[in-house]
């Protein structure tokens, strides 16, 4: 189904916060990351074996392709931001972070992951570097 334009429905809720933005729009709430790409959020909540808080809340973000067709390209997953005694009760305490918060979180994120990346890469060598070291290899046989 093709995007269509929803008005707001501002007698469900509070639009600031997480989820009184989802439940006034109708939708998920987006984000631009630093990365230049696009990202939704979606509040979930698992049980966490826990006695003492037996529901955990998490964000999910989900990348959305840069270019082509309209689809998730991957994904952001939190460790657990909420707690409560019941599923109900860790989400509406997750859906409680400002929007302004929730920005903070995904692009903490996204620099932890480009950092991990990196760490994990090996370093790129510039194309005149391999030129200069084959030139020397080379002159050595």
């Amino acid at each position: 189904m093709p995007g269509h334009f929803v008005p707001p429905d501002h007698s469900r809720g509070d639009a600031p916060p997480l989820g009184g933005y989802a439940a006034v729009h109708a939708r998920p709430a987006a984000f631009e990351g630093p990365d230049g790409i696009s990202y939704s959020v979606e509040i979930l909540a698992e049980a966490t074996g826990d006695r003492a808080r037996p529901w955990g809340a998490y964000l999910l973000f989900m990348r959305w392709a840069r270019q082509g067709a309209q689809r998730v390209e991957g994904h952001l997953e939190t460790p657990f931001l909420a707690w409560g005694t019941s599923e109900r009760d860790a989400l509406a305490q997750a859906g409680a972070m400002p929007l302004a918060e929730v920005q903070t979180v995904l692009e903490t994120m996204i620099a932890a992951a480009r950092a991990e990346q990196q760490a994990t890469e090996r370093p790129a060598r510039r194309w005149w570097d391999v030129m200069r070291d084959d030139d020397a290899r080379g002159d050595e046989a």
